[in-house]
């Protein structure tokens, strides 16, 4: 089976490797033809920890990050009110893993080419027309092919869920943004602290040497702020917060080291393929950060719907419709869950509680997928 992915960044690499490993022959497409990615980090948990053990890339995984095994939860005033060992799935191996983006980035597009994916940048497909058993694909540089299966995994703003689900509902706005940004690790930081109140903060280590903060604050409006004066922006923006956040705040001084995100979501509830055109990631169920699973659900997806292309030879139709049986339950609660928090912050809903939140995101994420 030929098979083409569009979209190179986390779920379309992960995919690119997953199906590369069950037999197929895979293409990627990335339109950005620098291939960059957000220069903070991200926290992979206990579900994505098992997932790429299963992959057999998460030596790669822990030798570009650090692993954690455990949560703190800490009150506005910054008071310490919880800490739980977090779940782990993989025997052997830490619960957790922070790691910069750029680093994941590199550990899954050297893994997916190591693996046989052929991967093109700076293109993006022109048209996809179905007909028998493939589908005929003409690309930005002019060059065709014909595939058995496309799977879109090409992010919130999907261009394949636009050209062939435009029934589908485009994201939603949720009225808050989240900051991040890179520091020194704080001595003694040895797992995700995160803040509770209005306006989340959240500390995650990356290496022995880095950690990185994450803010989530309400952006009526939906603001776009000038690159010159960010660091200041995001200063100001933690002048209420916990002691020791304040005292880290004013180390926030780069404004090209400022990564500022709007916070959006959408969740499709229908069909996810159409014929032999398949959507996984956030092109399919975009969540907010807030509990930390929009990569973990992408690759998770990755993972299921090779395991179902395997299990369904010649029937794509099929191994599709099992792929989102498996997968859509799980993903709703997730999106639904962080939308929930976040929407308790900005007190258009009640305020949720992230301790007990984070414990049911574990338990539910512990299940097999």
């Amino acid at each position: 089976m030929k098979i083409l992915v569009i979209g190179g960044g986390i779920g379309g690499l992960t995919a690119a490797i997953a199906l590369c490993r069950k037999g197929f022959s895979v293409d990627v497409i990335e339109k950005d033809p620098d291939w960059s990615v957000y220069g903070v980090g991200i926290i992979q948990q206990a579900n994505v920890v098992r997932a790429v053990a299963g992959l057999g890339i998460l030596d790669d995984y822990l030798d570009a990050g650090v692993g954690f095994d455990a949560v703190e939860i800490y009150k506005p005033d910054g008071e310490r009110v919880a800490r739980f060992p977090t779940p782990k799935l993989a025997e052997g191996y830490p619960s957790n893993l922070g790691i910069g983006r750029p680093q994941l980035h590199k550990v899954l597009g050297d893994n997916a080419t190591k693996a046989g994916a052929k991967i093109r940048l700076g293109v993006i497909v022109e048209t996809m027309n179905q007909n028998g058993d493939g589908v005929d694909v003409e690309f930005s540089d002019g060059a065709s092919a014909r595939y058995d299966v496309v799977v879109g995994a090409d992010g919130l703003y999907s261009q394949t869920r636009r050209m062939k689900f435009p029934e589908a509902k485009e994201p939603e706005f949720t009225g808050q943004s989240v900051w991040r940004y890179n520091f020194p690790r704080a001595e003694g930081l040895d797992c995700l602290q995160a803040y509770e109140g209005p306006m989340g903060v959240g500390l995650v280590p990356l290496s022995k040497d880095l950690m990185y903060m994450y803010v989530t604050t309400p952006e009526p409006g939906n603001p776009r702020y000038e690159r010159k004066g960010l660091a200041e922006k995001m200063r100001a923006k933690l002048e209420q917060a916990a002691p020791q956040i304040r005292l880290l705040a004013n180390l926030i001084t780069d404004d090209e080291g400022v990564v500022y995100k709007p916070l959006e979501w959408h969740f499709v509830e229908g069909d996810w393929h159409k014929g032999r055109i398949v959507l996984i990631g956030d092109a399919v169920h975009g969540t907010t950060p807030h509990l930390g699973q929009g990569a973990g659900m992408a690759i998770e997806d990755a993972v299921v719907l090779a395991e179902e292309l395997a299990s369904h030879p010649g029937d794509a139709e099929a191994a599709f419709a099992a792929y989102r049986a498996r997968r859509y339950e799980r993903c709703k609660a997730i999106v639904d869950m962080s939308v929930s928090i976040c929407m308790g912050q900005l007190g258009k809903g009640p305020l949720v509680n992230n301790a007990a939140a984070t414990q049911q995101m574990f338990e539910l994420t512990a299940q097999p997928i």
